[in-house]
């Protein structure tokens, strides 16, 4: 029996201590906003709005020290409305919270730029809907693969993932021949490897995986540029079938070499390695017959090796390279660093 009732009103109500949507937009919430926001904080702000949402496990790999002081400070941040979050549904167990770029959040990126908010191409119940897209694991997936790769460059030497665009960058620059679902870089001491990632969910038909080589051979056309297309799978037997059908159709282009193809499956990564990622030595080039499943297998740094004629990635300082310029411009603010900066002592981060 029921013997006390919940008022309607308290289930309205916002969690304590979290600012109303009329204060977040306040010019005090700002002044707040920049006595507290820390660089750390700030280029997480600049991530979200690149690659629209990252999950609290990834902003840890990407950012954090430990679990505790990620969710400690993601909950501020969320307090204070300069992220949003959502918790999808699964038939088992519970999923990680996923954080989207807030409005305050937004506010602070913008006028950082010298924009007004409109300006960014944000809309709160826009990044909220990528809750509800039918691509969210998709995204999640794809940044998953890079911010695995910034906690391998956090706790490893000599080895760095220098750049990351997203899926959206990558259409603005290409989207009339090919959409990649990702463009890195990777510097080691010897040196770089650029990429653009293809990331494989299993729903796609292998023989539409294979067809997207087209594309990239058409842009390596274009640009006179060979860049090494990655294709990333859920399982190594999903990698055997689309290996025959990526050879099939690399063997009929007319400039292969302009299209180096290399594939890995994430059943390949370690489970004892403190921080598994495909900078491990997971990648079997196309050069490989395509029923090889045993290898070689090359780590990330070590692919170049296995394409003896690819020229070098060119310098990205050189004025040559058809990237954003440095100054932000409406709708088109210049690609956040992967690496995150130091973080603040506790003392002045709060």
């Amino acid at each position: 029996m029921i013997t006390t009732t919940t008022r309607q009103h308290t289930l309205r109500g916002h969690l304590p201590g979290r600012r109303s949507p009329r204060a977040a937009g306040s010019v005090e919430h700002q002044a707040m906003l920049a006595a507290r926001l820390t660089a750390r904080d700030r280029w997480i702000l600049a991530l979200l709005h690149e690659h629209r949402v990252l999950t609290s496990s990834q902003l840890q790999d990407a950012a954090f020290p430990s679990g505790r002081s990620a969710r400690q400070r993601l909950r501020d941040l969320y307090l204070w409305r300069a992220v949003s979050r959502f918790q999808p549904f699964r038939q088992r167990g519970s999923a990680p919270m996923h954080y989207v770029l807030g409005p305050a959040g937004a506010a602070v990126l913008a006028a950082e730029h010298g924009l007004e908010v409109k300006e960014l191409g944000y809309r709160h119940d826009r990044a909220m809907g990528i809750a509800h897209n039918q691509r969210l694991a998709h995204t999640i997936g794809v940044n998953d693969f890079f911010t695995a790769l910034i906690a391998h460059t956090r706790t490893t030497r000599g080895e760095a993932l220098v750049a990351w665009w997203s899926e959206a960058r990558c259409a603005r620059h290409f989207g009339d021949l090919v959409i990649p679902d990702g463009y890195g870089r990777w510097r080691t001491t010897a040196h770089d490897i650029e990429w653009f990632l293809e990331f494989d969910t299993g729903t796609e038909s292998l023989t539409k995986v294979g067809r997207k080589l087209i594309g990239y051979a058409r842009l390596a056309d274009a640009t006179g540029i060979a860049t090494p297309v990655l294709i990333w799978l859920p399982t190594t037997r999903r990698e055997a079938g689309a290996r025959t059908a990526l050879a099939r159709v690399h063997a009929d282009l007319d400039n292969r070499h302009a299209v180096p193809v290399a594939t890995a499956a994430a059943d390949q990564l370690s489970p004892r390695t403190a921080h598994p990622s495909p900078a491990e030595a997971v990648w079997l080039p196309l050069t490989t017959a395509p029923t090889d499943r045993a290898g070689p297998r090359y780590t990330l740094a070590d692919l170049p090796d296995a394409w003896p004629g690819l020229p070098p990635p060119a310098d990205p300082a050189t004025p040559d390279e058809d990237t954003e310029v440095a100054a932000a411009a409406p709708y088109r603010l210049p690609p956040p660093s992967p690496i995150p900066p130091p973080a603040t002592p506790n003392r002045l981060a709060r």
